[in-house]
């Protein structure tokens, strides 16, 4: 196994601010030592179904600020999810989302150019949370989406990437439209 050490964890005490548990943040492959976070990632070659990490990267063509308020206003997100949403768009304010199957908090919020969110499906083990990302980047007249997802329970990289493909990206591309 690889290890990657990073220096600057900021997600470990926005969570504890916020209170959410923190251990429920971390998968059973990290440890937290000393100011280190040491997490143990498998190698990149075998079965990405085990991945507990997902990457995409999406182009719309509209502003980052229509992205950023589609993904942060509870009427838009209804709006293009065809499903109720719930969203205080605050840091650390509660979201839910798809009728209440998605449920977390709002950890970073830079106005039009980054989201970062504590998340959950509610049929996860209880206190189970994991991380997404959203990095808007600006593309001529467009937006550029970096998105990452990690710390979800294992065996669930294939149904969470084609969820994000099928509730988040389609839908958005049509509701732009």
């Amino acid at each position: 196994m690889t290890k990657i050490i990073i220096r600057s964890l900021k997600l470990i005490p926005v969570l504890a601010l916020i209170g959410l548990p923190v251990a429920s943040a971390l998968t059973d492959k990290t440890k937290e030592t000393n100011d280190y976070l040491i997490m143990r990632t498998p190698p990149p070659a075998g079965d990405p179904s085990k991945s507990i990490t997902i990457h995409q990267e999406v182009d719309f063509n509209i502003s980052p600020e229509r992205v950023y308020e589609a993904l942060l206003d509870a009427k838009q997100f209804a709006e293009f999810s065809g499903r109720p949403a719930e969203i205080n768009r605050e840091v650390g304010g509660a979201f839910s989302l798809f009728k209440g199957h998605i449920i977390g908090r709002n950890l970073e919020l830079v106005p039009n150019e980054r989201i970062v969110q504590a998340w959950r499906v509610v049929t996860w083990p209880e206190g189970a949370y994991s991380i997404v990302r959203f990095e808007l980047k600006p593309q001529g007249s467009g937006t550029h989406v970096v998105f990452d997802h990690i710390g979800f329970p294992e065996g669930l990289h294939d149904h969470l990437a084609a969820g994000w493909e099928e509730n988040y990206w389609s839908l958005l591309r049509k509701y732009f439209h």
